[in-house]
């Protein structure tokens, strides 16, 4: 039982799912902040040419 537990820890295939999930899951909070603060800047300059054309 020790040896299969053993072996199961030197395993890197898990590991390296891990690592990739950790990866996309950066890369997905990274994209959300974009989105956002873009779309914060978006928004203020449709609401300055709203003001500007006088909407």
């Amino acid at each position: 039982m020790k040896a299969k537990i053993m072996k199961f820890l030197r395993r890197e295939e898990g590991l390296t799912t891990v690592e990739y999930a950790v990866a996309g899951s950066l890369v997905a909070a990274a994209v959300v902040l974009a989105f956002t603060t873009l779309g914060g800047q978006v928004e203020v300059v449709i609401n300055g040419l709203e003001t500007a054309i006088g909407g």
